[in-house]
This record gives structure tokens, sequence and C-alpha cells, in this order.
């Protein structure tokens, strides 16, 4: 039989609160100086104890409500024990038994549960020495655990980035993976046997949505070569080489029983019933549009094409912009589906070619106002380009760049004659093909005439008034 690949992930988040989970200090991701928030708290020190932070609850319990899973009446968090020199205590408050989410789906796969815990101290290692920053210990950190219902690289990678798009719409973190703010763990195992699971193992260190794709690929691959030469695989905690593109070995798997996990004594239990703004109802009426409706919405109302609605949807600043533009376009269907190719093409291509995707200087108003000019003929294709990079570059008001510029369109027919006739001289040998009956010659004509008139010439009277002066109909 083919052989099954069978994928659950385990996914960690920081989540955006003022304070760390179980103290006062500052929760600072961006902060750059080692060992600035900390306090005896978060440092462990002997007699300290642990106060829960409500804020990261209830961002967990909306993220809950969000996905459809059932939440929590009664919590606990519970002492998960292991030593690292990043983990002051020697132990890590999580959750085990009880945790804040059980079940839901996302983007097609289901979940088993959503907890929360405390981040580790951040350790870097160089020139014979490693070092320990405690700014990270004890920051908030949602860990969500999917189903073992993921099959190839691609759904795990489309799964990843729906859920980032997900917290950052609930504004419950940043999720960037190239700063650590989520962290991507595979569960991977491949069987050649109907109804039995293979041997899992667990792949880390997976910082892009790239990088998960590829290292699940690469490991279902691994994984096949040695049952088809019949070894064994291990289980195992691999990591994620992304210069070698590759799979290493890091340690054997633990299972829960090496974390002697208990209840843990110095945090009273939470009866989350008793906490009226906990309440599902009160969670769900407060969510925001949430991405699959946006998308949903997007469709339904403007008929937009399925790649457009991907694009803008990808990203919560992107759909605030053009939710801002179909705004002032006052959702006029025709301009609003206009936005959407200039926005999803020339708009996502000056921002590719600048290295950059800001909105800084092009708002949501000048943007409209372009596709008003557009509508109206005021610009041709070329010089609503012009226009659009200029607004991205300096800002300002789209008709008076296109006027200092000398973008306008022209409409005076013998403005436009003038242009017509230059062309008609000096490109000859078009003249003669288009004469003897190529009319693919009369488009480059056209061209040459907007040229002229350096993109501000009305294309569709180029062409009339060449087929008048050529003496073709």
């Amino acid at each position: 039989m083919p052989f099954k690949t069978t994928i659950g992930l385990e996914v960690h988040a920081e989540l955006s609160t003022r304070t760390k989970m179980f103290c006062a200090c500052k929760n600072d991701p961006d902060e750059r100086r080692p060992n600035i928030n900390i306090c005896p708290v978060c440092l462990a020190h002997p007699g300290t104890l642990p106060v829960p932070n409500r804020e990261a609850v209830r961002h967990v319990l909306r993220i809950g409500a969000a996905v459809g899973g059932t939440l929590a009446d009664f919590s606990e968090f519970d002492r998960k024990s292991y030593f690292y020199p990043d983990m002051p205590k020697g132990y890590q408050i999580s959750q085990y038994e009880y945790p804040l989410v059980s079940g839901g789906i996302l983007a097609g796969v289901a979940l088993t549960r959503i907890h929360l815990e405390e981040d580790t101290a951040r350790s870097s290692h160089g020139e014979g020495k490693s070092l320990v920053d405690f700014n990270r210990a004890g920051i908030p950190l949602m860990e969500l655990v999917t189903e073992p219902v993921i099959h190839d690289a691609q759904t795990a990678g489309k799964f990843a980035r729906e859920l980032q798009l997900l917290l950052r719409t609930l504004e419950a973190g940043n999720a960037n993976l190239e700063k650590g703010e989520m962290r991507i763990e595979a569960n991977i195992s491949v069987s050649d046997t109907e109804g039995v699971f293979g041997t899992k193992v667990e792949v880390k260190n997976i910082n892009s949505f790239r990088a998960v794709e590829r290292a699940i690929a690469y490991e279902v691959e691994r994984q096949i070569a040695l049952i088809e030469k019949g070894e064994s695989v291990v289980q195992a905690t691999r990591g994620w080489d992304d210069v070698k593109m590759e799979t290493f070995h890091q340690r054997v798997k633990e299972g829960s029983a090496d974390y002697r996990y208990f209840p843990e004594p110095d945090i009273p239990k939470l009866s989350l019933r008793e906490i009226p703004e906990f309440a599902p109802e009160i969670l769900q009426a407060d969510l925001p549009e949430l991405p699959q409706a946006r998308r949903a919405r997007y469709a339904e109302a403007y008929s937009l094409k399925l790649e457009d609605i991907a694009y803008i949807s990808a990203s919560l600043e992107r759909s605030r912009f053009f939710d801002a533009v179909t705004h002032v376009l006052n959702h006029d269907a025709v301009l609003i589906m206009q936005a959407a190719n200039y926005f999803t093409s020339d708009l996502a291509g000056i921002f590719t070619k600048n290295g950059e995707e800001t909105y800084e200087k092009v708002s949501a108003e000048s943007f409209a106002e372009l596709m008003h000019m557009i509508a109206r003929e005021e610009l041709s294709s070329r010089g609503a380009k012009e226009v659009l990079a200029l607004l991205v570059q300096k800002g300002g008001s789209p008709e008076a760049l296109a006027k200092e510029h000398g973008f306008l369109q022209v409409h005076d027919t013998e403005a436009l004659r003038a242009a017509v006739l230059s062309v008609i001289e000096t490109q000859q040998k078009a003249v003669g093909e288009y004469r003897s009956g190529k009319d693919a010659s009369l488009q480059f004509l056209v061209g040459m005439a907007m040229r002229e008139t350096k993109g501000a010439g009305n294309p569709g009277k180029l062409r009339e008034l060449l087929i008048e002066e050529l003496g073709r109909e």
C-alpha cells in the first residue's frame, strides 16, 4: 500500500499583554537590553508567589471562541518539570489536565486543545560561552495543539498562516516567526500499514512558514527511505537546519510522564464561570470580523477574484487599508473591483520593488481618488501607475501629482493629432505593415503615440486618429 503521512502541529505564540504571565514585569518582546524586565517572581526567588495575568486568560478564551472550541468552566495551572538553564524555576507553569479551551477547528484542521503557560528565557551561544537573557522568561505563551489530521506539508503551512492571521485579527499577539513570537513544532509519522500510525518524530526550530513546509516534506521522505530499507524510525526530537535543508537529531523524545505534571500549589483553581466577562456568549459577541468571514464578504459583496481575496486577506494591514478604500468609494462594486486590481497587482508590485509594504504615505482617500480619476479617464493606465508610485513615495493628492508631472490624460484632438502625425513620420516601417494588412502594427503605433504624449494621451482617441490618418477602416 502507499505510505500514509500523519501530521500534528504544536504552536506556541507569545500573547500581547502589558505585563508578564505571573508578575508585574513589562512584556516587551522588542527590548534589546538584556535582563531589564525582570523581578524576583520571574527569576524564581524563594518565597515569591505567581499571580495569573487576567488579560492573557481572556486572550486564550477569545481565541477559543473564534475557533468554535469549548471554553472551560473550571481550569487550573500545573507544574511541568524539566531542567534547562533558560528555566529559572526548574519547572514551567503550564496546563495539563484542564486546558482553557478544548476542541475547535481552524482552516479545516481539528484542534485538540489551547492552553496557557509561561515562556522561557532566551539563551545565546558563541565565543566559547553561553548567556541567558531573562527578559522573555515569564511572558504569556499560548500553546495550541492540533489533532493528527494533517496529511501533507501544504495543509500544515496553510494552517500556520491562518493561525497567525487570526492572532493578529484578535490583537492577541503579533506572531512574528522571525522574532520567535510564534514557534511551530511538527509531529510527523509515516506508516505503510493500514490503520496503524507510524513512529512519531517531533521537528523543532522551524522559524518560517516556508520552513514548516520544507521540514515536513524532508522528514516524510527521510522516514519513507528508512522504512523502505527495512530500518526503524526512532522516536525523537529533531531540529531543522534551514541552510542544509534537512532535519537533524537533537534528543530522545520525552513523554508526558517525564515532565511529572502536578497541580501548581501556589495558584488557586480558576472558576471561570464566576467571571462575567469570560462567559462564552460575551466573548463571542466581542469578536471582530474573522478572516474567513472577511473573505466571504469580499466574494459576496464585491465579486472579487479568489486570488485577489487571498492576497488582500493575508494581512490585517492590507484588509484594513482595502476596507477603508471601499468605504471612501461608497461600496461602488465597479470601482472596488478596479481598486482590487490596482491593489493586488500595481501597488503590490511597487511594494515588492521597494522591498517593504508600508501604507504610511499612500492613504485610503488618495488611493480611492486615483480610482475615480481612472474611471473619469483623466489618467491612462500608464499614468495611473506612475501616479501610484509617487503616492507611495511621497504621498499627497493624486490630481496634484498628475498635474505636476504631466500625467493628466490629454483629450484635445489637435494636440493628439500632432503626436499621431509625428509617429507616422518616424515609424514608416510599421505604417507600411499596417497599410499592407498587418493589423497588429496598429497597436504598436498606438503605443508609440502614447510614448509621444508621455502616457497622457487617450489611447482610444489615438487609435481613432491613427486609423483616420492612415486611411484604413
